[in-house]
């Protein structure tokens, strides 16, 4: 039981974290979200894989290439997977 909770704490602070630390100590936030302050906050509260993918990318080529819009969907997915995950497991804890 112990691991399990250190996995979903990880899992849903881990991309947090990360966003986190390169908005900080980076300057590639504030160059990929050209756009100001409240998207990169939403994309932490929020989409956290999804903003750390559009990041990656973006550093790599100073702008998003078609292959790099893979990259971003495939955190899009890792997001909803999250969020699926917990309400499935909320549903399949109460069940027994």
């Amino acid at each position: 039981m112990c691991c399990f909770v250190l996995v979903l704490v990880l899992g849903f602070l881990g991309p947090r974290l990360a966003f986190l630390w390169a908005w900080l100590f980076t300057p590639r936030v504030t160059d990929a979200f050209t756009g100001g302050f409240w998207l990169p906050l939403l994309g932490l509260i929020f989409l956290p894989w999804t903003a750390l993918a559009y990041i990656v990318v973006w550093s790599f080529a100073d702008g998003v290439s078609p292959a790099g819009w893979f990259v971003v969907a495939l955190g899009f997915l890792l997001d909803i997977g999250n969020y699926g995950s917990r309400s499935a497991q909320q549903r399949f804890s109460t069940a027994q």
